[in-house]
Parts: C-alpha cells; structure tokens; sequence
C-alpha cells in the first residue's frame, strides 16, 4: 500500500508527509474516521514511507529492502493487532489478515469476520493481545528504522488489554510508534485517547471515488459519479456495489419482504420471515438492522423530492417510487427507535427469532401510521 493506492484524502497525505519531512513524527496517533474512508490504507502506507530508505517527495519508493517488504507485509518491524474470534492473538489470523489487505485494504470488521469463518462470533483484541505487543516491541529494530504496531479497531480492546498498554503508549521505546485505527474513539478508554494525536480522516469526495472506479474498475463515469453520490463518501460501500456485495442484496430483498408482508398483514409468513432471520450469524443480524435504518432514512427524505440529498442504488430508489410514501413524519421516530432498540437486543443476546418477530408485528402498526 502506497500513498498513491489511496482514494483521494490528499490533504491527509499531505500532513502524514510533512511529519516525517520535518522529523515531528508523534510517538502515538489515531486514525478517525467514518467507515470506508481509507484509514487503515493511509496508516499501512505512512509505515512504509516512515522506513522507506529512498523515499521521495510523494510517496516510498517500492524497490529499496524496507518497501519490498512492505510489498508483502513481512516486513518484521511492523506488527499488526487486530480483533480475533475464541481467544487467539492476531498471530494465529495473520496469514489470512495479510491476505485480507492485500487483496483490498478497504474493508470492515464483517468483511474480516467472513475471512476469518466467524460471522457467528463476536470480535474482541483479547487481553493477552498486549503481552505479543509489549514483547514484540521491547525487541531491537530488525532494519534499523522505527518499530510500528498498527492496532485496527482499538475500540475492540479488552479492558485488560488497554490497561496493559497504557505506559507503552506513553513512553515506547526509542524509534517506536503506535498507529491507532478507529471508528469510535469514544469507545477507548480516555486514558489511551489522551496520549494519542489525533489524525482527522474525512469522507472521500465523490469526485475522488467516481474517478476511481473508472481508472481502476472500468465503471462508465455516468454509474460511477452514481455510485460515488451513493456511497457518501464510504469507498467500501462504493466497493460493494459494483462488485454485488451478497450481503447487500440479501440485506434489500429481506428488507422488502419485510415491509410488504407487514403492509398486507400477514402473520404466518412474517414469522417465517423472523425465523429465517434468525439464522444469520449476530454480526450480519446487527448489519441488517443498520442497514435497515439507513434506507427508513433514505425513503423519509426521498418524499422530500432532492436528489441530491438521497444516497440509495438505482435497485432500492426504484423501491422507494412506491414505499417512500409510507415513511413520514408520523412514524419515521417510532420506526428508527425500534430498529434501534431491535440491534440493541441483538448485541445483548436475545433470542433473535423473538426480537425479529417483534419487530415485524411493530411494523404492521407503525406502516399504517
């Protein structure tokens, strides 16, 4: 991963650049950003120009022994932690992290659950995480250059496994340098926040991803300036839609099912339907219900008739001709607290078959509202 691999975030860039240009670099920083926006792509190749040993003025070179490591994720200063599933560290994921990255950096942690088999399980970075990491760091520098732990989804960690971290952190060795990846700094414990700097990583601009998927993926510019307004500036989910993400097709025709046989009243049909929703892994349950949330949303303001504030595919705005209308001020709230509430049962455990048939039967009221 080069700096040029990166979709858009030239401002971002930029100030990784200067850091190491002007020998500023903090010893702890943290990446922030919605999904999608190429965090973790931005740390992974500020790692390679920190130990490039003829970088340029723009990017790492790619041929010295420091970047042709990079080219495989081998390079042995570089350790990545990341969440895992039955109690491992992210030694025993490795190979299939790299292979994750290396086919495309921009992916969430359902797209890492999939690669890791475990779509049922929850992800957590255990406690034993930060024994690997205080040991791995203690060590001398392979190459000479800084030593570099990349921890994806710090929001992840174990308490333990925070707490353990917290004087490393503050005072790492020499030449040595964390790179936090998050989505929810709030879900850190303030004590690591406050001894990291703070990297700001925006949504991607529509022209950046637009101009990506036809350099890179062939896309037509016309579908591809759709799919960027669309994507809002998530380049995974502009990812998804051209390559029909499963789950995102999956996650529509559940969806439509759902409001069709609420609207007719179904019963019978609507607990097959909760039943059948049961049978997805936690993890693509809460997915569903976000994903759910997103497009109430999306067909509350498409009755406000602006395009240019709705970020639905052509397949789910052809829905919304008809269902938008359905959605409205007199039960949008309702509608969003109880999916709401729905994922919030899910991630405490509750019999999925009953929360979806709950919400299902919610729905026949809330539709005629």
């Amino acid at each position: 991963m080069f700096f040029r691999d990166i979709v858009g975030q030239e401002k971002v860039k930029q100030q990784l650049i200067d850091e190491i240009n002007e020998n500023r670099i903090p010893h702890a920083q943290l990446f922030y950003g919605p999904t999608g926006t190429g965090k973790l792509p931005l740390a992974i190749a500020f790692a390679r120009y920190i130990n490039c040993t003829d970088r340029g003025t723009t990017d790492a070179c790619g041929k010295c022994p420091s970047c042709l490591k990079f080219n495989k994720l081998v390079h042995p200063d570089i350790h990545f932690s990341f969440p895992t599933v039955n109690t491992k560290t992210s030694d025993d994921f490795i190979a299939q992290w790299r292979d994750c990255v290396l086919n495309n950096p921009y992916f969430d942690l359902s797209h890492w659950l999939i690669k890791m088999k475990a779509e049922n399980a929850q992800a957590i970075i255990y406690a034993k995480e930060s024994t690997n990491i205080i040991k791995k760091l203690s060590l001398k520098s392979s190459e000479g250059g800084y030593k570099i732990s990349i921890i994806w989804l710090p929001e992840k960690m174990h308490p333990t496994c925070a707490n353990d971290l917290l004087k490393i952190i503050e005072e790492p060795p020499e030449k040595t340098l964390f790179l936090l990846i998050t989505e929810a700094p709030d879900k850190i414990i303030p004590t690591i926040v406050s001894r990291t700097q703070r990297i700001d990583v925006p949504r991607v601009d529509e022209e950046s991803i637009a101009k990506a998927l036809q350099e890179r993926h062939q896309i037509i510019p016309e579908e591809s300036f759709h799919i960027a307004h669309m994507a809002n500036g998530n380049v995974i989910k502009a990812l998804d839609c051209i390559t029909l993400n499963k789950d995102h097709e999956v996650f529509f025709d559940s969806f439509v099912n759902l409001m069709r046989l609420a609207y007719q009243r179904n019963i019978k049909p609507l607990k097959q339907w909760s039943d059948a929703m049961a049978g997805l892994g936690r993890e693509r349950q809460k997915n569903f219900l976000e994903y759910s949330q997103q497009l109430i949303r999306e067909n509350f303001i498409y009755n406000f008739k602006s395009q240019t504030m709705n970020y639905m595919t052509l397949k789910e705005t052809n829905f919304s001709k008809n269902f938008a209308r359905f959605i409205n001020e007199g039960n949008v709230s309702e509608i969003m607290f109880e999916l709401s509430e729905a994922q919030r049962h899910i991630e405490q455990n509750v019999n999925s078959k009953m929360v979806f048939f709950d919400f299902s039967l919610k729905m026949i009221v809330l539709l005629k509202h």
